[in-house]
């Protein structure tokens, strides 16, 4: 018979420094990082978007042209002109461009963190989920050894005609339903592990991780709210988007400037010709109307999205980490009154000395029970809290 203590059970549940299998957890995140399709996909768009950008910033093709005129009334021989040139934006335009195309490309690699960090949470998600399913169903598989028990000795009890066929089925339905939950726990794990594996990018996961890695300490808002300024994608975004609007108020700026050409020219009628530097200037009268003014629009927008986006982003930190101080509190509570409870295998013992009627021993082993089964969703839900609030680090 596999025995459950107060104690053991404490010990799975209750300690804040849980040591447990913490490979587990960790190898499979590294896998998906490697494995998932849709990362290894977004890191192809990524990488095409990145080249597509610095190709803005090359200079204008070369022009190559020719003219040879032998129609026509002249005396003096046929008409011939070659020239070569090569145009350039004023050369401050190129130094901003570059910049805004760093920014921009790193803008699409915050993009890809963001949902690295997303796919990753998710995977941690489904990887503290299994952890929970195995601590609940080896608490269900110690509470299916007890009904069996209670089965048992309601079986002989009413052989002997001293309960009624009622307390024996009572017996038995209690005893088939916890069957049923063993059953539908194994189900729901291997669900999981299917949904995991996807991720994984349909490769098979070897999952043997029954405890918590980590403990539920937290650090305090301001050392979480920086370490997120830092480490958390949609906030690091923020700085690339508003560099990228002041590169853009750069560029519009320089533009107004004019367009330059150099090149070479030669002109040849016979044995008289003619050779020597070509240059061009274009006077951007109408190309850049209205866009400075947008560019400084726009910036002015990111300035004031900017503080609105942190100002809200600090607020749900806030409120997520009241959150889990909450329910910490509660769990705590939890914690320190059932072992003051008297325990399953306690109960046991009492039904079995006819201490307790059947209908007694079932109402204060549900009542128990539930008790550490609501612990049980409390500390599931406070590892699924803290993940939240320290995704920015995965």
């Amino acid at each position: 018979m596999k025995k459950i203590s107060v104690s053991l059970l404490c010990g799975c549940l209750i300690t804040k420094g849980l040591f447990g299998q913490s490979s587990d957890l960790e190898r499979i995140l590294q896998e998906v990082e490697l494995n998932n399709k849709e990362l290894i996909a977004f890191s192809k768009y990524i990488e095409g978007k990145k080249l597509e950008l610095a190709s803005t910033n090359n200079l204008p093709d070369p022009q190559v042209a020719a003219f040879y005129l032998p129609f026509g009334n002249h005396a003096n021989g046929d008409y011939s002109e070659f020239q070569i040139s090569q145009s350039f934006e004023f050369p401050g335009i190129y130094g901003a461009r570059s910049k805004w195309i760093e920014s921009r490309q790193e803008l699409l690699q915050q993009e890809f963190e963001a949902r690295r960090k997303d796919i990753l949470l998710e995977a941690k998600q489904y990887g503290l989920e299994l952890i929970f399913l195995s601590k609940l169903k080896n608490i269900e598989s110690g509470r299916l050894e007890l009904s069996r028990r209670v089965f048992d000795q309601t079986t002989e009890l009413f052989e002997g005609k001293q309960i009624s066929v009622l307390v024996l089925n009572k017996a038995k339905i209690v005893w088939l339903q916890q069957q049923f939950l063993i059953k539908h726990l194994e189900a729901r794990q291997q669900d999981v592990l299917l949904l995991l594996e996807n991720l994984n990018g349909r490769v098979k996961i070897d999952w043997t991780q029954t405890t918590y890695s980590d403990d539920l300490s937290i650090p305090l808002f301001e050392k979480l709210w920086q370490s997120a300024l830092v480490q958390d994608p949609e906030l690091v975004k923020l700085k690339y988007q508003q560099s990228s609007a002041q590169q853009a108020l750069r560029i519009s700026k320089n533009q107004s400037l004019p367009d330059l050409a150099l090149g070479y020219n030669y002109q040849g009628v016979r044995s008289d010709n003619f050779s020597g530097l070509y240059a061009g200037i274009s006077i951007p009268l109408w190309s850049n109307r209205s866009k400075v003014k947008a560019a400084k629009s726009n910036l002015d927008y990111q300035s004031v999205f900017q503080q609105s986006y942190l100002s809200e982003k600090k607020t749900d930190v806030e409120l997520q980490l009241d959150e889990y101080r909450l329910l910490f509190l509660k769990y705590n509570e939890y914690a320190s009154t059932i072992p003051e409870l008297a325990s399953e295998q306690k109960l046991m013992e009492a039904y079995e000395l006819g201490e307790l009627s059947f209908m007694e021993y079932y109402s204060e082993i549900n009542f128990y029970q539930e008790a550490i089964d609501a612990m049980l969703e409390m500390e599931y839900e406070l590892h699924k809290l803290k993940s939240n609030l320290l995704k920015h680090q995965l």
